[in-house]
């Protein structure tokens, strides 16, 4: 298992402008590797008041990689503490689907996203 935290393409760093930190899940986020990812997540969620979680890279997915994301953006929303997840890869978009999430309305309403900049 690497760890590859990503911010615009260099290591984890903290944004002068607005402090939040950036992580990219690794490619394999399945059953076998999520002990490792909630590790990464973790690190990086004690880092900063706000966390974006890049899922672009992420070719593998189950549902204990759905749920230790909900898990993650439910303890960031009690907390105060932003957690928002962007780049979506299809891999894990099929998961979601598979795992009940029918729409994207329905993946929007529970996993807080960043979409174009916004």
């Amino acid at each position: 298992m690497y760890r590859n935290f990503a911010r615009a393409g260099t290591a984890m760093a903290l944004n002068p402008t607005e402090p939040k930190w950036s992580l990219r899940l690794p490619a394999d986020c399945s059953i076998a590797a999520i002990r490792s990812v909630y590790d990464l997540i973790r690190e990086a969620f004690g880092r900063q008041e706000r966390l974006e979680i890049d899922c672009s890279s992420v070719d593998k997915a189950d549902v204990t990689s759905i749920q230790l994301l909900l898990s993650t953006a439910k303890t960031g929303e009690a907390q105060g503490r932003p957690v928002v997840l962007t780049s979506f890869s299809q891999s894990l978009r099929n998961t979601l689907r598979r795992a009940g999430f029918a729409s994207d309305a329905m993946i929007d309403q529970h996993f807080p996203q960043k979409r174009d900049g916004t």
